[in-house]
């Protein structure tokens, strides 16, 4: 009865971590990955949240102009942002 338990555990610690191992490098094969439409949606959502924000800051300055009193928040925090920030390239995807 012995000599079965030691087979069950050579085997066990044999075949068990080749088994864990296998599992999940075929899970992390079919794993999600970023297809080209996603790709596309991105680049589209990222120019229009930059127009947002261009207009956002338009409003900002126009609102800013017309009231003295008027507390600007984006064109506030982001004015040196903005000027710092490097122009979109979509060739730097990954």
């Amino acid at each position: 009865m012995s000599d079965l338990i030691d087979w069950i555990g050579i085997v066990a610690v044999s075949v068990g971590p080749l088994w864990l191992i296998f599992h999940y490098v075929t899970k992390w094969k079919q794993s999600a990955k970023i297809t080209p439409q996603d790709e596309n949606l991105l680049d589209e959502m990222y120019t229009l949240a930059r127009r947002l924000e261009d207009r956002v800051m338009t409003v900002e300055r126009i609102v800013a102009a017309d009231n003295p009193d008027f507390r600007a928040g984006l064109t506030a925090q982001n004015r040196d942002w903005q000027d710092q920030r490097a122009p979109y390239q979509i060739d730097r995807r990954n």
